[in-house]
């Protein structure tokens, strides 16, 4: 029997379907000639697919139209089962971030080395500049840059077990924490003691990262967290939960960094 599904709903089983088959957003969205933020949009239920589409990716997924439209359409995961279970692997180990001190620490340095002089960087800017340092490496390289891991708390995103990092790198003599004033407000700045470790940061690390600071390092701290609000990552996560890396595919301008080839298509 036929359901008239919503587009949250196609969504869904395109995305399951595409999981099974053990096909990334990349390949399958280049197989149907999409782009890859369509693709995206598509399963996250924000864009409508026309018929032609659906009949392109019927093919490419290979189910039967009048079985997918249907409210009893069963999705077999034994379909394609090695290639799933590797895929599976795969997901967990890219979608679990694994921190890397030693590179959060150099991260951390070298952000403040170029613009912890600036009197509207305290902590809360600081931890916008981490966060999209993080997510706008891994939107572009697929990769992991301090492996981090962000919440999402009411004024934006911040980085887990960063007080930890920085009483070692106090103990450390690597960094001095301060007490000021800043508009009549309290503010917590941190100064770097020593240079970041150039040879710990590769040259796509540190683009990224001057990318940022000269995007964002002036920005006030109202202004910045603002902007994080309505990055999608933080969007779309609930209050409290760890942001999951791989919703940065999903951004769209301008806060995405990645040149996809097309536009996104509008429903």
């Amino acid at each position: 029997m036929k359901a008239k599904l919503s587009q949250k709903q196609i969504g869904q089983r395109i995305s399951a379907l595409r999981k099974i088959k053990g096909l990334s957003q990349e390949d399958l969205a280049k197989n149907v000639n999409l782009s890859r933020p369509s693709l995206a949009q598509i399963e996250l239920g924000n864009r409508g697919v026309n018929i032609i589409e659906l009949q392109m990716l019927a093919m490419e997924l290979e189910f039967s139209l009048d079985d997918f439209m249907s409210d009893d359409f069963k999705i077999h995961p034994e379909i394609n089962d090695k290639k799933q279970k590797s895929t599976n692997i795969d997901e967990e180990r890219i979608s679990v971030p694994n921190l890397k001190v030693d590179k959060f620490k150099n991260v951390l340095l070298y952000i403040l080395e170029k613009c912890a002089g600036k009197p509207n960087v305290g902590e809360t800017v600081l931890y916008k500049l981490l966060y999209f340092s993080d997510f706008n490496y891994y939107e572009l390289y697929e990769e992991h840059l301090t492996g981090a891991e962000y919440r999402k708390l009411p004024f934006g995103p911040v980085p887990q077990k960063l007080n930890t990092i920085i009483k070692q790198m106090i103990e450390e003599g690597t960094l001095k924490r301060i007490k000021t004033e800043y508009h009549g407000y309290p503010q917590t700045r941190y100064l770097p003691l020593e240079k970041a470790d150039l040879k710990e940061l590769k040259a796509s690390e540190t683009e990224v990262l001057d990318r940022v600071i000269e995007q964002m390092s002036d920005w006030s701290a109202a202004a910045i967290s603002n902007y994080s609000h309505k990055d999608l990552p933080w969007e779309v996560t609930d209050e409290g939960k760890g942001i999951n890396y791989e919703l940065a595919f999903y951004r769209e301008t301008p806060y995405t960094v990645r040149n996809y080839g097309d536009e996104i298509e509008q429903a």
